[in-house]
C-alpha cells in the first residue's frame, strides 16, 4: 500500500504503509513533514500540542530511523514487537541530554514517568517509521509504547560509554513496543485531537493506547507476527551490508593465510566460531575443542546454561558445534551435515557455524526430520559482529587476539 506524496496531509496511518516523498530535489520533498506535521531533519521529530494548558508539551513524538547506522543500529523485532533505537547524542563533546533536538530529554522524562507509573497520560505517543529504498519514501512500523513487559525498568533506558576521537561520551539504548491496533489505521482525527484538544484525544484513541495509559507497562499489547519458516535460499543466508561482507571477507582470508606452500588451508576457524556463538548467546559456556579429524578440521562440545537465580542449580544441556570456513560460493553439503547430525547423542543439539551457507538438500534434511541443528550462517555472523561491536577496521586484531589466546598453530604444525 503506498500514498502519493499529494495525500499526505489528509491520510491515516496505516501498518507497513509507504508514504512517498515529493519529487523535489531538496527538503521540501520530506514525506513526514508534511505527514506529520513535525520536523523534517533528525530522529527525534516532535509536534507540539496547541491546546491552553499544553504549552510545551509533546503531542506525540515521530521516531525516524534509517536502519541503516552501522555504528548505532536501530532494530525492529517483527516478531516481538520490540523495537530497539539509540538516542541523538551520537558524537563526543556533549552532555548526555544537550541535543539539537532534546530526544534523549525526552526518553529520560517518558521513561521516568513509566517507571514511576504517575501520570500516564502525559506520555505522548510515538509513531515509527523507517527509511524506504527509495527516494526520500519512508514506511510506517506503528504506533509505540516506552518499553515492554518483558523488560525490567532497568533495562529498557540504558545509557551507556562510547570513544570517539578519544573522548568518552554516552548515549541512551531505548527500547519500544510496538502495540497492536489491529485492522483499523490509525485515524487523522485522533492526530489532529493530540494537538489541539489534548483532553478528549483519549476518548478516540486506539483501544491498545488508552490500556497502555490506565495500566503502563502491564498494559501493553505488542503487535506479534510470528514468520512464516522456510528453507532459507542461498541469498538470504548470505545477505549482509557491505561493512558485514568486508567482516567475514576478513575471517576467511585470515584463516586461509595458513598452510604448506600458502595453498588455501581454512583450519583454526574452530576458535572463531566458538567466540561467535559465545558472542550470540551468553548461556554458551565452556567449548572444549575435540581431537582433529582426518581433514585436519576440528569441533567442539559444549554447554548451554540455563539459571534462574544464584542460589538454584542450572539446567545444563550438552551441545556440539561444527565449523565451517567456507568461502560464499562454497556451501555446506548433505556429507557435512550428516556427520554433524550422527555425532549428536541423547539430549543433544548441534550447532552449525559457517562464513557461508547451507544447500538446499542438506537444509531440508534438518526441517523434515526434526534434527536439533542450529544453523549459523554468512548473514547471521555478520549481525552477530555488528551487535557485538566489531567491525571492519577492528576485526583483524580481534582474530589475531583469538590466536594469541588459543594458540591454535600449534595443533596444526
Amino acid at each position: 500500500m503506498e500514498i502519493s506524496f499529494e495525500n499526505l496531509n489528509s491520510c491515516d496511518l496505516a501498518i507497513d504503509c509507504i508514504y512517498k516523498g515529493g519529487s523535489n530535489k531538496n527538503i521540501s520533498a520530506d514525506p513526514l513533514n508534511k505527514l506529520m506535521k513535525c520536523g523534517n531533519s533528525g530522529g527525534f521529530r516532535n509536534r507540539l500540542r496547541e491546546d491552553k494548558n499544553g504549552k510545551g508539551k509533546y503531542a506525540y513524538i515521530v521516531l525516524y530511523t534509517s536502519l541503516e547506522d552501522l555504528e548505532w543500529p536501530d532494530y525492529m523485532d517483527v516478531e516481538t514487537g520490540i523495537f530497539r533505537y539509540y538516542g541523538d547524542n551520537k558524537k563526543s563533546g556533549r552532555m548526555l541530554t544537550n541535543t539539537a533536538h532534546r530526544g534523549n530529554l525526552i526518553l529520560e522524562k517518558v521513561f521516568n514517568i513509566l517507571n514511576s507509573g504517575i501520570g500516564l497520560d502525559e506520555i505522548p505517543p510515538f509513531f515509527i517509521f523507517c527509511k524506504c529504498n527509495c527516494g526520500r519514501d519512508v514506511k510506517f512500523l506503528g504506533l509505540a509504547a516506552p518499553g515492554n513487559p518483558n523488560l525490567t525498568p532497568d533495562n529498557d533506558l540504558v545509557a551507556f560509554w562510547r570513544t570517539s576521537k578519544n573522548e568518552r561520551f554516552q548515549n541512551y539504548e531505548a527500547y519500544f513496543t510496538v502495540l497492536d491496533t489491529g485492522n483499523q489505521p490509525i485515524s487523522r482525527e485522533w492526530l489532529d485531537e493530540l494537538v489541539k484538544d489534548h483532553a478528549t484525544a483519549l476518548e478516540h484513541a486506539p483501544k491498545v493506547w488508552k490500556e497502555f495509559i490506565k495500566k503502563g507497562r502491564k498494559g501493553i499489547k505488542a503487535l506479534k507476527a510470528n514468520r512464516i519458516h522456510e528453507i532459507p535460499n542461498i541469498y538470504d543466508q548470505l545477505q549482509s551490508d557491505n561493512e558485514g561482507k568486508l567482516c567475514l571477507e576478513s575471517i576467511r582470508n585470515h584463516y586461509a593465510k595458513f598452510g604448506p606452500n600458502k595453498t588455501p588451508f581454512f583450519q583454526g576457524f574452530e576458535y572463531c566460531a566458538k567466540d561467535i556463538v559465545q558472542k550470540m548467546d551468553k548461556h554458551f559456556i565452556q567449548f572444549d575443542l575435540t581431537r582433529p579429524w582426518r581433514d585436519g578440521g576440528r569441533d567442539a562440545i559444549g554447554i548451554y546454561s540455563i539459571s534462574s537465580s544464584k542460589v538454584n542449580f542450572p539446567l545444563k544441556m550438552d551441545c556440539s558445534l561444527e565449523a565451517k570456513c567456507y568461502s560464499e560460493n562454497h556451501g555446506v553439503g548433505v556429507k557435512e551435515m550428516s556427520r554433524l547430525i550422527s555425532r549428536i547423542r541423547y539430549r543433544q543439539f548441534g550447532i552449525l557455524v559457517t562464513t557461508s551457507y547451507v544447500n538446499k538438500q542438506a537444509y531440508r534434511e534438518i526441517i523434515e526430520d526434526g534434527h536439533p541443528i542450529l544453523v549459523v550462517t554468512a548473514a547471521d555472523i555478520a549481525n552477530i559482529l555488528r551487535r557485538n561491536s566489531i567491525y571492519n577496521y577492528d576485526i583483524d586484531d580481534w582474530l589475531n587476539d583469538l590466536d594469541r589466546k588459543n594458540n591454535f598453530l600449534k595443533d596444526y604444525f
